[in-house]
């Protein structure tokens, strides 16, 4: 069984949309990944991270994309490159990453609820 969380739980993550505006290979790391730099508007500004998102996706695909991710988690250091936020998926039946995101264009910045 899954653990209950409360809405007040809930409530601590904050996850936004925001608009992938750069993508760049990123060699350094154990497994394929890229790195995104994310924009979820002028209060939050550009973050950005590491996705193993390489399956599915290829840099010109990514460009523009609307995601959500979580902005709210401690920074955490990838090798040479420092993560900022957590940008959400799920897995394929193969359990690759396939990308969440909004099914019409939203707002950067917009909180889940």
């Amino acid at each position: 069984m899954v653990e209950q969380i409360t809405f007040d739980d809930f409530m601590k993550v904050d996850v936004r949309v925001g608009t992938i505006i750069a993508v760049e290979e990123f060699p350094e790391a154990r497994k394929p990944a890229l790195k995104l730099r994310v924009d979820f508007g002028e209060e939050i500004g550009i973050r950005k991270t590491s996705a193993q998102i390489t399956v599915h996706y290829t840099e010109k695909e990514l460009l523009g994309r609307q995601v959500v991710g979580v902005i709210n988690f401690p920074p955490r250091q990838i090798g040479k490159f420092m993560s900022e936020i957590l940008v959400l998926g799920v897995p394929d039946d193969a359990g690759e990453v396939v990308l969440m995101r909004p099914d019409l264009k939203v707002p950067n910045g917009g909180r889940l609820f």
